[in-house]
């Protein structure tokens, strides 16, 4: 898939906190906007982003940890609520709390109830982990896939810096049959020494030692205060499994203004690139 088709078909994560109804408001009305559900704030916070988004004309996709649900009947309220606002799409995770609030352990328990649920979001999205999970091991997040796979309609992917890494995982699970269409995650725009430590804390360690292993490639982030994902986003793009994306997934961590100053002047270029090449022949 190209370069540009990858960045137009573009999903933006955003984070419920201070400023992003303001961050929001550069990105293209119509925008795929998935909100992400912290264990400190809870569901609430993120339904009530998503629907002042759904106001202002984006398609949101709620995030809806399982160790934050219930049970079945607070399960059906959620779904009542989403289905009030008209939300589709669902994407479903286990949640970061070490001990669930009601009856969900994982996000496999939450969607072999939901499944049966006539009130439930015609499209469900999962999360995926090109470098693993630092609490789950590789078989249970492949027999998780396994599970989930006959209920969902596609896949994200955890921020990865090698795509090597990406390349080899999507080769794996293809392998072992897991055929959803995968998006991957990227970083936005965002300072760089933020980056590394969100990486830490939302669990891609592997990567910033992936960074701190190459020092060519540690020097080039830390040389300026910003990073912009173009190296990587080209890397992927021209990697052979390129062509086996849905798009891209990208992490704004709510500075949405400088992402899509970049993604807009990235496709600009794109184009132009394309245009100048037809005339050549």
């Amino acid at each position: 898939m190209s370069l540009s088709s990858t960045l137009k078909k573009a999903r933006f994560e955003v984070i419920p906190m201070k400023g992003v109804t303001e961050e929001i408001t550069a990105l293209p009305v119509g925008s795929v906007v998935t909100v992400t559900a912290s264990p400190r704030k809870g569901i609430d916070a993120t339904f009530k982003l998503s629907e002042e988004l759904a106001r202002r004309g984006f398609k949101v996709v709620p995030h809806l940890p399982a160790r934050q649900v219930y049970d079945r009947s607070h399960l059906r309220e959620i779904f009542d609520r989403l289905s009030a606002w008209g939300f589709e799409d669902v994407f479903i995770i286990g949640g970061d709390i070490d001990k669930p609030v009601g009856i969900y352990e994982s996000s496999v328990a939450l969607i072999a109830d939901m499944v049966e649920m006539g009130n439930r979001p015609r499209r469900i999205g999962i999360a995926a982990y090109p470098e693993g999970h630092p609490l789950i091991s590789g078989e249970t997040l492949m027999q998780a896939l396994k599970a989930k796979q006959p209920f969902a309609d596609y896949m994200v992917t955890q921020i990865c810096f090698d795509p090597q890494t990406i390349g080899k995982w999507l080769t794996g699970i293809r392998s072992n049959g897991i055929t959803l269409p995968v998006y991957i995650g990227i970083p936005g725009v965002l300072n760089r020494q933020k980056l590394l430590e969100i990486s830490l804390r939302v669990g891609v360690g592997d990567s910033t030692r992936f960074l701190k292993n190459h020092f060519g490639m540690l020097a080039m982030i830390l040389r300026r205060d910003i990073y912009n994902p173009d190296s990587l986003v080209k890397r992927i793009s021209a990697s052979p499994f390129g062509k086996d994306m849905a798009g891209f997934h990208i992490y704004t961590f709510n500075q949405c203004r400088l992402t899509e100053h970049w993604r807009y002047k990235t496709l600009k270029l794109s184009r132009n690139k394309r245009i100048t090449q037809a005339r050549l022949f």
